[in-house]
């Protein structure tokens, strides 16, 4: 019988061990609120201040939503990040978690070849993180099947005011038929809130 708190203890046996491993055994307010929501299959709005443990959280819903094993060639999961550094760092969070298990996490952006990505995804992987650019440009050369997508989550989502990635983003969201979608960011942005024409529909919002 698991001895973490709630909501860590309703979480896959693999993300368990590894929160206790890490010796991450309280959940921050922010996870409290939101791990249950996001698991709930809803599309949600994440609001919170850096260092209330967001990242984590996405991370852990990823794995959670994919049962942290591999299934079939075309991503389940998806997420949307600012640029390559924040590509790059997200990556090797994700692996920190995924290591031990069959689940294959992928890198792309807009510095990587379009053409490299293509054979790379092509070999099968699980999740995938990119910008949206990167990940458009990959949907529109048909190198990226989303009818698997399960979840698609945005990190820090603030920088889709600028024009190029929000449009690029709307295009993606455009392309897949049924998904769960969460956004996060430090607090609401306007531009946030657009999304609910799009893609965002019947979505909660968590304020922590």
């Amino acid at each position: 019988m698991s001895s973490l708190p709630k909501p860590f203890k309703k979480l896959h046996i693999d993300l368990q061990e590894k929160l206790t491993a890490f010796e991450m055994t309280t959940p921050t307010l922010f996870q409290s609120e939101s791990i249950p929501v996001i698991k709930s299959g809803a599309n949600v709005y994440c609001t919170a201040s850096e260092g209330s443990g967001k990242t984590t959280t996405l991370i852990l819903t990823t794995l959670q939503k994919l049962k942290c094993e591999a299934v079939g060639d075309s991503p389940r999961a998806v997420v949307i990040v600012e640029n390559k550094e924040k590509a790059l760092a997200l990556y090797d969070e994700f692996l920190k978690y995924t290591k031990h298990t069959s689940l294959r996490v992928y890198v792309g952006y807009e510095q990587l070849h379009v053409d490299i990505q293509k054979s790379e995804i092509f070999e099968g992987i699980d999740i995938l993180i990119s910008t949206p650019i990167a990940m458009n440009k990959l949907l529109l050369l048909n190198g990226l099947h989303v009818s698997q997508l399960k979840i698609f989550s945005i990190d820090d989502s603030e920088f889709l005011i600028q024009k190029s990635a929000y449009t690029a983003l709307l295009s993606i969201t455009n392309s897949i038929e049924k998904c769960q979608y969460v956004v996060y960011a430090e607090k609401m942005h306007p531009i946030l809130q657009r999304f609910e024409s799009y893609f965002m529909e019947y979505s909660k919002v968590i304020s922590v």
